[in-house]
């Protein structure tokens, strides 16, 4: 493949908000990926298929209390430091289907290490630790979808 077309298709790479690309000529390939996030890593795709145990339905949240001007609280947050989702996408707890989720609550963890994955646009999005601490709480449910900037766990 040409040098100048792979120059080319970083120059759109960096003009753009798409974080992968990847073309095929023939037998030859080239894929070029940014990472924008600096806590996220990309990981191959495990086959994400329908889940293995029956997902049972949760009960609706109980609706929050009014404050003296009538309006509804929102339930309070565990207190620590929130990991948030870097992007908008799908949060699972596990690095494959059946796999041991990577933390519990509870659990220690250090800097670095990864706790979650955020699916966004078929890409695995291995999230990791940005402190040293202890899994206070985990907000999301495995298989939901998540916000940018929501907050997933909470680290204290």
């Amino acid at each position: 493949m040409d040098i100048r077309k792979v120059k080319k298709l970083i120059e759109l790479l960096e003009e753009s908000d798409i974080s992968e690309i990847e073309i095929q000529e023939g037998e030859e390939s080239v894929r070029i990926t940014r990472h924008s996030y600096g806590h996220s890593q990309s990981m191959p795709m495990p086959a994400w298929g329908a889940p293995s145990v029956p997902q049972t339905q949760t009960p609706a949240p109980a609706a929050a209390p009014n404050d003296e001007m009538g309006e509804p609280h929102a339930p309070a947050q565990p207190a620590g430091h929130a990991v948030t989702s870097p992007m908008v996408g799908t949060f699972y707890r596990s690095p494959a289907p059946g796999a041991k989720p990577f933390v519990e609550k509870g659990q220690r963890v250090k800097k670095g290490e990864p706790v979650c994955i955020v699916e966004a646009m078929k890409m695995m999005n291995q999230i990791d630790a940005d402190q040293d601490g202890v899994i206070e709480a985990i907000l999301v449910e495995d298989g939901e979808p998540v916000e940018f900037d929501q907050p997933m766990l909470i680290i204290s």
